[in-house]
């Protein structure tokens, strides 16, 4: 059994000490994106909610802080590490696998995953059983990336250094695909939605170019595939290095894969 493999199979492992780095990066980068969806939604007080491969805290306490003390949000994953300690009268955390699992009891006004289903192997059962969990006019959001759509790093190509950091993300694009990643999934959702019999389904995308915590997610990101990267010949020691030298100084404009967010209701 590989370090990964027990955890799902996942490249990117929650119990690795990165994990917790790159959950407030993306939580700085892509919470603001995902509560204005929520909140156009309308979820707010009593209502209950499922946020599927929570991952880090931050969605939860959002979702919690919308729903007050009458409501319920239900944060799962398969590595619960970084949300068990929210738990309360309102959050509740429970370990669960959304391909394999049945959905928690009761039916939600909103299932929510975000960079979730793009690393699912059984993509259609998982959203299957999203679905199943809605009530009649509850809402279905899904957020995940499309590396395809933007596969650059940099996207200002304009040098050495751009070009090494280029290089290295497709080589960690290998990595995912290598663990049955699909890296198109992002411009799909709007067609699945719709094709999983929803309705009012719309979509946009978002991704950040420069930001600081761009830079603090690659750095958290290159070093928990790093083993991975050098083990399989994708690069070299030296190469990591440079490339974590070159984003501590701040000399690399580093985007995100686009993120598409797609929603729709349950008739």
């Amino acid at each position: 059994m590989t370090e990964n493999e027990d955890n799902g199979g996942y490249l990117l492992d929650n119990r690795q000490s990165e994990a917790g780095v790159r959950f407030r990066a993306l939580a700085e980068l892509f919470d603001p994106v995902t509560f204005r969806h929520v909140d156009r939604i309308g979820i707010g007080t009593g209502m209950r909610c499922w946020e599927v491969g929570a991952g880090g805290p931050s969605v939860p306490l959002g979702l919690a802080a919308r729903v007050g003390p009458t409501g319920t949000v239900v944060a799962t994953d398969i590595d619960v590490s970084w949300t068990r300690d929210i738990a309360d009268g309102v959050i509740e955390v429970l370990t669960h696998d959304v391909a394999s699992d049945p959905p928690p009891p009761g039916a939600f006004d909103l299932v929510h995953a975000r960079l979730v289903l793009v690393h699912v192997a059984d993509r259609a059962e998982a959203l299957r059983r999203m679905v199943q969990a809605l009530r009649p006019g509850g809402w279905l959001l899904l957020e995940d990336a499309d590396p395809m759509l933007m596969p650059r790093l940099c996207p200002d190509e304009s040098g050495p250094e751009q070009r090494l950091a280029n290089r290295l993300r497709s080589d960690f694009r290998t990595l995912m695909a290598g663990r049955g990643a699909d890296l198109a999934y992002g411009r799909t959702l709007p067609r699945v939605l719709r094709e999983a019999g929803l309705a009012d389904v719309q979509a946009d995308a978002y991704f950040p170019i420069t930001s600081p915590a761009c830079a603090v997610l690659e750095d958290a990101t290159v070093r928990q595939v790093r083993h991975l990267l050098v083990g399989q010949g994708l690069a070299t020691d030296e190469e990591i290095d440079r490339h974590l030298s070159n984003v501590t100084a701040g000399r690399l404009d580093l985007a995100t894969a686009p993120m598409i967010s797609a929603w729709g209701r349950r008739p």
